[in-house]
């Protein structure tokens, strides 16, 4: 008889954690803050990463470079070079971004979730990690987790079918 070992790694808001096969990680609340799962096809450990704002630049006196998609996935894409992952062979897939309120005459003020996500396209872009899989934006949270050994990230939204990109 066998007997699943596997742990599931949580990554909280602001948080990014590695993880190694055959655990998943996964992250919940997903509103307008993005996760970002950056893997490769042959590596069997990933990083996920749950931000909240898009740049560092924009706040005085900040600790925790993880909120930030900039200084997140700096701080990430570091780590998982550290442990022996190639950036040349790097990919991400990313969900959440949402607009999860309506304001009226405030355009800008419900835009989080846009900025998150331009915001984390462009930073891999510079990395040059290319997203192969997104569900970004809507009006609705998400609850994402990923498989390291599949290589799919489960996303539960609540009301809605779960779906796998």
């Amino acid at each position: 008889m066998l007997i699943n070992m596997a742990k599931v790694i949580k990554v909280g808001i602001a948080d990014w954690k590695l993880c190694d096969a055959p655990d998943t990680i996964t992250t919940i609340g997903l509103g307008s803050c993005v996760g970002i799962v950056i893997y490769t096809l042959n590596d069997s450990f990933c990083g996920l990463l749950h931000i909240m704002l898009p740049s560092s630049e924009e706040i005085r006196n900040y600790t925790n470079r993880a909120k930030f998609a900039d200084t997140g996935i700096e701080d990430m894409v570091a780590a998982l070079e550290k442990r022996g992952m190639h950036r040349s062979v790097m990919k991400a897939k990313i969900a959440g971004g949402a607009r999860m309120f309506k304001f009226s005459g405030k355009a800008d003020i419900g835009a989080v979730g846009d900025r998150n996500i331009d915001s984390v396209k462009k930073i891999l872009k510079t990395y040059n990690i290319p997203i192969v899989a997104e569900d970004c934006g809507a009006d609705y949270g998400r609850t994402i987790s990923f498989d390291i050994d599949t290589k799919m990230l489960l996303i539960h939204c609540a009301g809605k079918l779960d779906k796998q990109i």
